[in-house]
Formats: C-alpha cells, sequence, structure tokens
C-alpha cells in the first residue's frame, strides 16, 4: 500500500504539462467544448476523451478548465487505455441537465460513467452537480407511473476499473447515489465532499459492490441515504475519517435479497464522526440469502445524536410488507466494535437482532459508550441470538450470548 500511495504522489507531479516528456496533455475546449452551463458540451468530451484514451503516453491528462461550467448529457468514458495513467484534471464545474425530457433516448441509469479504465485518476478542486431535485419526487420520466420500475441516474458510476484514484472534488445533489464503484480493484477516494438534501431519496454517498482492496478516507458526506454502502462481493474495504450526516450511516449491505449468495469480509471502519444520522455503523440481511459477512471491525467512531447508533439487521425488510420468514439466512460473525462513544436519539442504541437459526457469533464490544441525546432519558441494549463478549460496554450488554 505504501507503494501505491508513493505512485499517487509521483503521478499528480508529474502530470503538470512541460514537466515530464512522458505526460500528453488535452485540454475540452481545444474539442469544442463551450463551458456556458447552456451548451451540450458531451460531444466534445467524448472527441476529447477518444485522443485521451488512445495517447500511449505514459501519464495521458484531459484538462476541465477552471472558471467554466460544462453541461453533459448521459455519457459514458470507456477503456481500455493506451496509457499507464488517465488524470483528469476537474479544475472546472460539470453540470447535469436540468430538465428529465432531456434524459429521453438515454439509458438513465448512469449519467457520467467510467468503464474498463485501468490507472483513472480524476482530482481537482471543480463540482459536479447532478441537478438531481427533479427526480426526487417522481423518478420516472414522462407517462411512467411512480410505481414502474423507474432508476433515476446515477451520477458518477465506475465499473471494472483498475487502480482508481479519486481526490479533492464536491459532487452535489445527485438524481441517486453520488457515486458507485462495481468490481473495482485496487483504489483510493480521498478528500471529497459529497451534499445533498437529508430529504432526497436514494442519494447514498458511495456504493461498493464486488470490489476489493479500496479505501475511502478523510471525506465529508452529507446526504439522504447511506453515507457509504458496502455490498456483496465486496473485500478489503477500509473507511477512515469520515465525517457522516445527514444520512443513514455506514452500512454493510444490504445482502442476500431475493435469496441471493453473498459476501463481504475484511471491512475496516475507523475514525469516523456521524451526526443526526437515521443510523449509524451497520449490518442488514434479508432472510432466507446465503453466504457471511465476516471479519468487520468498527473502531473510534463518535456519534452526535445518532439514531440507532449501532445495528446488526438480519431481519432486514425497509418496506415492511411481504416480508418473508426463511430458516436460511447470512452469517455474521467476527464483528469489532472497540473505542465508540457518543449520544443517541433512540432509547435502543445497540440492536442485534441476529436469525434465530444461523445467529451472529463472535461480536466483540470494547470500551463502547453510548448515552441518550436527552439527559432525562436512559438507553439499552436488545439482542436476539447474538453470541459475543463485552467488556466497558454501557449501555450493558448482558443479553449477549456465550
Amino acid at each position: 500500500m505504501q507503494e501505491f500511495f508513493f505512485t499517487l504522489f509521483m503521478i499528480l507531479n508529474v502530470v503538470t504539462p512541460g514537466l515530464s516528456s512522458t505526460t500528453t496533455t488535452f485540454n475540452v475546449l481545444q474539442y469544442g467544448a463551450v463551458g456556458d452551463g447552456k451548451t451540450n458540451d458531451s460531444p466534445a468530451f467524448i472527441k476529447a476523451w477518444k485522443d485521451v484514451c488512445q495517447s500511449k503516453s505514459q501519464i495521458s491528462s484531459l484538462i476541465i478548465p477552471a472558471k467554466r461550467t460544462f453541461l453533459l448529457k448521459p455519457t459514458t468514458f470507456r477503456g481500455p487505455c493506451k496509457s499507464n495513467y488517465t488524470y483528469i484534471q476537474l479544475l472546472g464545474d460539470i453540470v447535469a441537465p436540468k430538465t428529465k425530457s432531456e434524459y429521453s433516448g438515454f439509458h438513465t441509469n448512469t449519467w457520467l460513467g467510467f468503464s474498463y479504465v485501468n490507472g483513472l485518476i480524476i482530482s481537482g478542486k471543480g463540482t459536479i452537480d447532478g441537478r438531481g431535485s427533479a427526480w426526487w419526487q417522481q423518478p420516472c420520466i414522462g407517462n411512467a407511473q411512480p410505481g414502474a420500475n423507474c432508476r433515476p441516474p446515477t451520477a458518477l458510476t465506475f465499473y471494472r476499473c483498475y487502480r482508481l484514484q479519486l481526490k479533492g472534488f464536491t459532487s452535489i445533489n445527485p438524481a441517486r447515489s453520488h457515486m458507485t464503484l462495481t468490481t473495482c480493484k485496487k483504489g483510493i477516494i480521498t478528500n471529497l465532499r459529497l451534499v445533498a438534501p437529508g430529504t432526497s431519496p436514494n442519494t447514498d454517498g458511495i456504493d461498493i459492490s464486488g470490489s476489493r482492496d479500496i479505501q475511502v478516507l478523510n471525506s465529508f458526506i452529507g446526504t439522504g441515504d447511506d453515507c457509504i454502502a458496502i455490498s456483496a462481493g465486496s473485500s478489503k474495504i477500509n473507511i477512515a475519517g469520515i465525517t457522516c450526516g445527514p444520512g443513514h450511516g455506514i452500512s454493510i449491505g444490504s445482502l442476500g435479497t431475493r435469496g441471493e449468495t453473498d459476501i463481504v469480509e475484511d471491512v475496516h471502519v475507523k475514525n469516523c464522526t456521524l451526526t443526526e444520522t437515521l443510523t449509524g455503523v451497520r449490518i442488514k440481511t434479508w432472510q432466507g440469502g446465503g453466504g457471511y459477512a465476516r471479519r468487520i471491525s468498527f473502531e473510534k467512531i463518535k456519534f452526535v445524536r445518532a439514531n440507532n447508533p449501532i445495528i446488526i439487521d438480519q431481519f432486514y425488510c425497509p418496506h415492511r410488507s411481504d416480508c418473508q420468514n426463511k430458516t436460511q439466512a447470512i452469517k455474521v460473525s467476527d464483528v469489532t466494535y472497540k473505542g465508540i462513544v457518543g449520544t443517541s436519539l433512540t432509547d435502543k442504541a445497540i440492536n442485534l437482532s441476529c436469525d434465530q437459526n444461523v445467529g451472529c457469533s463472535n461480536l466483540v464490544f470494547d470500551h463502547v459508550y453510548i448515552t441518550s441525546a436527552d439527559p432525562k432519558q436512559k438507553v439499552f441494549s436488545y439482542c436476539h441470538n447474538a453470541h459475543g463478549t463485552a467488556s466497558n460496554t454501557k449501555p450493558s450488554l448482558q443479553c449477549l450470548l456465550k
């Protein structure tokens, strides 16, 4: 991992034009981009990307210049690219179309997508504005009814990207999630600001699925759903220095939807602050699923007036309709909570609702202190078929089974 950080440092210091003969630089303005926030600049970006991706330089750099606002319709930037590293200098701003009708004719799952790009770096002080408010109350386009299976666009998607690095920029008001990583390896996400109203539906901060060796560091995430969600097939995920709130906290899952076999392992969350979130740190699985969630740790976490600070929910069924009662469940084991403090807005500060047949095993609580946000109220713990140990923990966890 030290080598990875060194590589990041070296790249970000040699990509400046003129410093290295191994760098080739392209500017979207040279391809006809206007940057007035009104003109559709997607064609210019696609032309620029083609040359960037075909460049055989060690580092191929695309400049999105400062003091400009670029309107982009749904666009996918595809690889593989020929350079070792493809560096996007996001200095200006990018905005989505104002109206849903402008998405007609496009697949709406994604606004800006990157696929099969190895060595992709996006860094800069720019802002990506998904203009998602038009989608939040009615996620469908045209005459489709609200009950239809409509999926507003995720602002940024990364699919099968290896050695991904995201740094410094801001994402605001996505129609759905700010960003998703799917089947990515060796990624580092740092110093981002991901912002949307707490009332905006399904605006997760960072969704990680099927990915390995991902770090999310030193970022602010305030949004309308999970600040970070780690889903099936993910392993070796390290999260540290996150300020979360508003939002639904940091979640593992949900896992086992529709009876699927899912696995998540080696997830470590450390030095994070969660303020007035709907949940705190959570593991959520559906009944009937198979697989496991194991070797997970939450360390040095601070809750500030959080709802439901610590939850394991193996009966996850968010809409409380057609909930299944199955004998099979995802195995949750080897979960550690250490050095956790803070206040809870609900009286059930620790909720360990484990499946009646499979249960949760080797849960470890060490120096966990959660009190009520209301000095006149008390908090308590709840356990159902949860096995483990607790030391220096309040509220008491006498309900844990050996």
